[in-house]
């Protein structure tokens, strides 16, 4: 028979073998998890901040209280990194960018509680993952930061009071050291998720709050529009239109050729307009998501350290009249760009993506705006959902003539390996572009046919960024990484003077330089032209632009 002072040993030893498994399943999690979102030297500089909790495993407690504390508290801790590795890691993943890059803060300060919501209606896939990953880590951490090292009082006060050997005394010793010295290191300390994420929040607070009022920065844009003191080069009535959607991929219109009758009114306006008329073949945005992309687009594409002016505080400044007709209800876009027209009209007040307010909405608001006669020079500028998130919701019910239809195109998203969920939305994406081709088409229509027969009438259209649906990869959404995020439609009409065609409407053209082709469809001269920036004239030098994607040629 074994005596129980044999036994003590034995089952401390087993004991010891339990808390060092226990210690090394932990660790193991939260290496797995902070390795899902960093990389290269990041991850251990978090596994080093991790470090703490996972020690204190290791440290004996005899209070039943107390090793219930530990354990929430080091599932609590565990969770937090393993949050932050899943959150990078779906970032990097869908978007290939970081939480705190200008995208992310921008879209996260630009949105709702019920746009998040509809968000993730639409890429619960992606969220389920992810969120698997999450859950598995919750589940071992949980099974094992239960069994951190106990105090046995039998063993405490056994004549065999086992130590740690000297070697392990060392080394927990030192490995506090480093994450003291890490936590007392600024750079290292700021990656911890606690603080990391507490910084991104208000962040996000501090550029919505930026975006409140906005009146000054309008204000400080029209004196320096006057101080240029912008001129008009042509008498008589003008009446320029722009035109801006959302989301729309040239890849999926007719016009460029896709294989889908997704455009057929711009092709009939094509046919009828000839010379009056240039469809950009090789159009790029240079950003892949919209407040950017219009940031750009309304400061010349001029980085903000030049102070560039804002397009429509230059028209006003040169003596038009400026109108902003808009679906979109974003408070952004309403008071980076909007608040500069004189009239305003924001026609859907319902936020967020399931708003289900059609294009079609703001036809006669521009026919209003057509018919004011208070003024001789008019820019109305127009900004559509277009294919924005959801596809289902930018057309009219039971008006998806590609629904479960076998065509070419069907067949080619099955050839490339596209999941049957990936070819629905590229369906009701089609669908969308159907109804779009209608209302742009009928913008198009209003232009050409209002006003006298010599007055001078402009027209552009283009999409703020493209949108990948199964074009480059199997998903639907906005892709900043791949190049079906940037490829979008510009067209360009104008009732005087030929536009440029065969070979010249065959060259690359870049959406954040679309106010100086603008300026040139508003007959406005100033002292920042650079001719070589409007695509509509004959000093057009082509620069490519810098995106984070590799394009094999921008001529296509």
């Amino acid at each position: 028979m074994t005596s129980p002072s044999a036994e003590t040993p034995r089952a401390h030893h087993a004991s010891r073998h339990n808390v060092l498994f226990a210690c090394g399943a932990v660790g193991a999690t939260l290496l797995a998890s902070i390795a899902l979102g960093h990389d290269g030297r990041r991850i251990a500089q978090l596994a080093v901040l991790a470090m703490p909790m996972v020690l204190w495993l290791a440290w004996p407690l005899r209070s039943a209280r107390m090793q219930r504390v530990r354990t929430v508290l080091v599932w609590l801790w565990a969770m937090a990194f393993a949050f932050d590795g899943a959150v990078r890691a779906y970032l990097l993943d869908t978007y290939q960018a970081a939480p705190d890059g200008a995208m992310v803060l921008g879209a996260a300060a630009n949105t709702n509680a019920r746009e998040s919501t509809e968000y993730l209606q639409m890429h619960w896939r992606s969220a389920v993952i992810w969120s698997g990953a999450l859950v598995i880590a919750g589940v071992l951490v949980g099974m094992f930061a239960r069994r951190g090292a106990v105090r046995d009082a039998a063993v405490s006060s056994s004549s065999v009071r086992a130590r740690p050997a000297f070697w392990t005394r060392s080394l927990v010793l030192a490995l506090l050291l480093i994450a003291c010295v890490a936590y007392a290191s600024k750079p290292w300390r700021r990656l911890h998720p606690a603080i990391f994420w507490t910084h991104w929040s208000q962040s996000v607070q501090t550029q919505r709050a930026a975006w409140a009022d906005q009146q000054q920065v309008r204000d400080r844009a029209m004196a320096q529009a006057r101080a240029i003191a912008p001129v008009i080069t042509q008498a008589g009535p003008s009446t320029v239109v722009l035109v801006i959607t959302d989301s729309i991929n040239r890849d999926n219109m007719a016009l460029y050729g896709y294989g889908r009758p997704t455009t057929p009114r711009l092709l009939a306006h094509k046919a009828q307009a000839g010379e009056q008329m240039a469809v950009l073949k090789n159009a790029w945005s240079v950003d892949a998501s919209t407040l950017p992309a219009l940031r750009n687009m309304f400061h010349f594409g001029l980085p903000e350290s030049e102070n560039p002016p804002h397009l429509l505080a230059l028209a006003r400044a040169a003596g038009y009249k400026v109108w902003w007709i808009s679906n979109h209800d974003d408070l952004a876009i309403e008071q980076q760009h909007a608040r500069f027209a004189d009239v305003v009209d924001m026609l859907n007040r319902t936020p967020g993506r399931a708003s289900a307010s059609l294009d079609g909405e703001i036809l006669d608001c521009v026919q209003e705006a057509f018919a004011d006669t208070g003024t001789d020079r008019k820019l109305i500028v127009v900004h559509l959902m277009g294919a924005h998130p959801h596809y289902s919701l930018r057309f009219p019910e039971n008006a998806n003539p590609f629904d479960d239809n076998i065509d070419a195109v069907e067949n080619g998203l099955v050839k490339d390996g596209r999941s049957a969920w990936v070819r629905r939305f590229r369906q009701e994406y089609d669908a969308a572009l159907l109804y779009h081709d209608f209302v742009v088409s009928e913008l198009l229509q209003q232009t050409r046919s209002a006003g006298k027969p010599e007055e001078y009438r402009a027209w552009m259209y283009l999409s703020d960024h493209g949108q990948e649906v199964g074009h480059g990869s199997d998903r639907a959404g906005h892709s900043p990484a791949t190049a079906s995020g940037y490829r979008i439609p510009a067209v360009v009409w104008r009732n005087r003077e030929p536009l440029p065609n065969g070979a010249a409407q065959q060259q690359p053209f870049r959406a954040d330089w679309t106010a100086w082709t603008l300026m040139d469809l508003l007959k406005i001269r100033w002292d920042g032209q650079k001719p070589e920036r409007n695509v509509l004239g004959d000093a057009y030098r082509w620069e490519a632009p810098k995106i984070p994607v590799a394009v094999e040629s921008f001529s296509r």
